[in-house]
This record gives C-alpha cells, structure tokens and sequence, in this order.
C-alpha cells in the first residue's frame, strides 16, 4: 500500500526565475508525496498509454492537414487551429478514462487538478501549429509523464514522417523501436545547432537575436524547425549537436528533455545549472558541446 504524506510542488532546481513567476508556479501545481517508486509494469503502461493518445492525437492532425481547419489568433503571431485542439480534446480523454485520479497540464486546457495527484500528463497536441497552418511538415504531438516532480515517460510523434520517440526514465531513448544516442560531435565549430524565437521576439529586446548571431558566428550551421519537442528529439538521435532556447512552455519540453537525457545527451539552463521545465531557459547537447554553449550564452547575456 502507498504511503501517503504531505503536498509537495516539484523541485524548482535552482532557478531563481521560477520564484516570480506565477504562470509557471501554476502549471508546476501540487502533489501528494507517496515515497513509492514507479513499477517496471506502472512504467511500461504509462508509456503504452501515453504512445497510444500521441498516435490518435497524430491521426487527428493528419485528418485536418488534408481536409482544411480553421485558424484562430491568441496573439499576432501565436496561432491555435481546430486540429490543436480536437487533438488535446481526443489526448485527455484517452489519459482520463484509464487514470481518472491523475492530473493534466494541457497547453490548450490549462491544468487539470485531481486530488493532487502526484502524477501529472503534460501533453502538447501541436507542437508546431504556425508550421502546420501553413502547411509546413513539420510538427508532432509531445506527451510527458511527470511523477512526483520527474517526468519519467516522453513521447513524441512526427506524424509527417512517421516516427516515434520514446523515453522512459533510466531506461533509455528509442527512435520506432530502436535505440537512439546523442552525437559525438566534439566541439562547437564543427556542431549543427537549432534554436527558436518566443512569441514575443516582436515586443521584446530580449528576444535571442544576438545569441543567434553569436553561435551562427561560431557553429558549422544552424537551423530552425519551429517545433522545440522536435529540436530536442533531434538532439537526442544525432542529427543537432545542440539546442538553446527562451520562454518555452512545459508542454514544449517535458517529453523531450528526458529523451535527450536518456540518449545519453545533457540538459541544463542557460547558466549550466539542473533544468526545470518550469523555467525559463535551456540548453540541451551532446555533452561534448556543453561548455561551450554555455559560455556563449553567458557572454553574451553578460553585455
């Protein structure tokens, strides 16, 4: 029998930023510490759970991708359609009819508290919407599995091209079934790296456009897929050497930081310290490129 005791919030692992602030404070929500370790069995369902939603949720998106869909504003350049949220819609109600107990954080919904549970899904439907509503293939369903304030289960779909990635928590990381790992790309002038812009990259000064020009100055190549749990997947099978990126979203992260971790890959924030998917940075590498990443970033956030 689980022994229960008192509520918790996940650790915020050292990032002041998170203190302040409050929308993260909400998503993060409590928990009931059980002192109870995740099964081998608990862990192989939530996966077959959580691959399950992802591949319906993707089938969602491809149904809409060829019939058409409407296009809604949450800001100037922040898009939702009627495929992100017939997706989450067609997520939560395949996580809520098998675990009814548990909590969600949706990116569309917002969080769903059940007794403060102290497991939470935390799903993206459309990871990628600007691509997907302009017909650019290049999006996926992300789901993580949170436990006691770790995500122990990370799936992600490109239903473009096909391909599941999945993570369990001291398990490892699979591409379609087969094990994936970071690259061994050395260093920073030989690495492939991938990036993204926050919604406010308009408004805003801090926006990553000189920490853009600074790696593009010192890497091999860079690129940009619009898709953070994709940039993260392609950390974690070798085909980006690193990734770095502002203002994302749990929903953006969760799934796809334990994949890179569990392909053998690091993941820390700006400043090199344990990330959070509650906050507000992150970097995430081979390993072998870390350093320097980091000290990139800190030089020129330093100006």
């Amino acid at each position: 029998m689980k022994q229960e005791s008192e509520t918790h919030r996940p650790p915020q692992k050292d990032d002041p930023k998170e203190k302040t602030d409050n929308s993260a404070n909400f998503c993060r929500g409590f928990y009931r510490r059980t002192n109870m370790s995740l099964s081998h069995s608990e862990l192989d369902h939530l996966t077959n759970i959580a691959i399950e939603a992802a591949q319906l949720g993707g089938s969602i998106l491809t149904d809409y991708a060829k019939k058409g869909f409407e296009i809604h504003k949450k800001s100037q350049i922040n898009l939702v359609t009627e495929a992100d949220l017939a997706s989450e819609k067609t997520i939560i109600g395949i996580i809520n009819r098998t675990f009814p107990s548990h909590q969600i954080l949706a990116e569309e919904e917002g969080l769903q508290t059940q007794d403060q549970s102290p497991y939470k899904w935390i799903i993206d439907p459309l990871d990628g919407t600007t691509n997907f509503a302009h017909g650019f293939p290049m999006y996926n369903v992300s789901i993580g599995v949170e436990y006691e304030g770790d995500v122990h289960v990370g799936v992600v779909l490109d239903p473009t091209r096909n391909e599941l990635f999945v993570a369990q928590k001291g398990k490892g990381a699979w591409l379609n079934n087969t094990p994936i790992h970071v690259s061994a790309t050395p260093k920073l002038g030989d690495a492939l790296l991938v990036t993204g812009f926050a919604y406010d990259v308009h408004t805003v000064a801090d926006n990553n456009l000189k920490e853009f020009c600074a790696f593009s100055l010192r890497a091999r190549g860079m690129r940009r897929t619009g898709t953070a749990a994709i940039d993260l997947c392609y950390v974690a099978c070798g085909r980006f050497d690193g990734f770095w990126e502002l203002k994302l979203n749990p929903w953006d992260t969760a799934a796809g930081t334990l994949i890179v971790e569990e392909a053998g890959g690091k993941v820390t924030n700006y400043t090199g310290k344990p990330f959070s998917i509650y906050g507000q940075d992150i970097i995430a590498s081979n390993g072998m490129i870390h350093h320097e990443m980091v000290r990139v970033l800190e030089d020129m956030r330093a100006d």
